[in-house]
């Protein structure tokens, strides 16, 4: 009995490599495109873990149509909260203890947005996206990973645009990263 199987014209290992040196320009060197003058630093590691999860979610295109969004949403959802910590943070006393704002304002925002899961099977599909935006918006916002002296009230959404771009590219890469293994259908 003949089978029908995948079979990678490039194997998957020289896919990766390449697939990992192609994304090197986007967080190296478009920050210094201007000279000095470091207008963005396009966070890869955010890339690589949307890339990865392209990969857990079947490797196949209708897999974007789960991250792309569960993905963006966390992000924008959590830049919001980290808003209304900038907000709250210049209202706390003085005197209240180191990250009275940061921890009000994340018990709250991450409530709700995990609250809001329930209404919508893309983010239920896509636990792990939506959970990822989450953490990686914290991480982008918490590591510098935008120009210094970014006024705070802004900072969040700056934030969350490199977020989102970086989760772009990495949903590109993972995409490009199946199709460059030029996989083809074979009977054994």
């Amino acid at each position: 009995m003949e089978t029908e199987k995948t079979k990678e014209t490039i194997p998957l290992w020289l896919a990766v490599a390449i697939t990992v040196v192609v994304s090197l320009p986007f967080g190296l060197y478009i920050d210094n495109i201007s000279g000095s003058l470091k207008l963005i630093n396009l966070p890869l590691w955010v890339a690589f873990i949307v890339w990865a999860e392209y990969f857990v979610l079947g490797a196949k295109p209708a897999a974007l149509k789960i991250i792309i969004p569960a993905f963006s949403l966390a992000v924008i959802l959590t830049a919001a909260t980290m808003w209304f910590y900038v907000i709250l943070n210049d209202r706390v006393p003085k005197d209240a203890p180191e990250g009275t704002a940061l921890a009000i304002a994340l018990f709250i925002g991450v409530a709700i947005i995990v609250y809001i899961m329930r209404f919508w099977s893309v983010l239920q599909t896509g636990s792990l996206p939506f959970f990822n935006g989450i953490s990686m918006l914290l991480g982008v916002y918490f590591t510098g990973s935008i120009p210094a002296g970014t006024d705070p009230y802004l900072a969040p959404w700056l934030a969350a645009l490199m977020a989102i771009l970086a989760g772009l590219l990495g949903a590109a890469l993972g995409w490009f990263n199946v199709t460059i293994t030029f996989p083809r259908k074979v009977t054994s």
